[in-house]
């Protein structure tokens, strides 16, 4: 192999080793939501288009046996649940603080969740209403951490 041949491998294996997992495995998303809940659809349709990615939405009657495997805080809990990347998004997380916990891989964190179904979260919004204030917050075993405040 001619030195100009072992450069090229050599920077190609260093792009591949420099690059985040995530961000070489951008795959499918899959939502888990309570069977006929609506704004589970909106919020993966919008989230999916702005992360690049396509999704399945999938109507789980045993989402809450999911949500406890996954190690969502009970406090945490929303009306859906996503895997993306070996991570956890609980509820209405807005697609920026996905790229960025993915991007990141907060150390011993599992994922991100948006407790309940603020107004004004993606999927959520409504029109002529002012938008709740609301709280990301990155979990992981045994504990949790503020991510964003929106």
């Amino acid at each position: 192999m001619t030195s100009k041949k072992l450069r090229l491998v050599f920077a190609a294996l260093a792009v591949t080793v420099t690059t985040p997992a995530a961000a070489q495995a951008a795959g499918e998303m899959t939502v888990h939501r309570d069977p006929g809940c609506g704004c589970c659809g909106v919020w993966a349709k919008q989230v999916a288009g702005q992360l690049g990615r396509k999704y399945k939405l999938v109507d789980n009657p045993a989402r809450a046996v999911l949500v406890k495997r996954s190690g969502v805080p009970d406090a945490l809990r929303s009306c859906h649940t996503t895997i993306i990347d070996g991570a956890v998004v609980e509820g209405h997380a807005p697609a920026a603080d996905i790229k960025r916990f993915l991007a990141a891989r907060p150390k011993g964190m599992k994922g991100i969740a948006v407790a309940g179904m603020p107004l004004g979260t993606p999927g959520m919004e409504a029109p002529g209403r002012k938008p709740d204030r609301y709280s990301v917050v990155a979990f992981g075993a045994g504990r949790q951490a503020l991510f964003a405040k929106h």
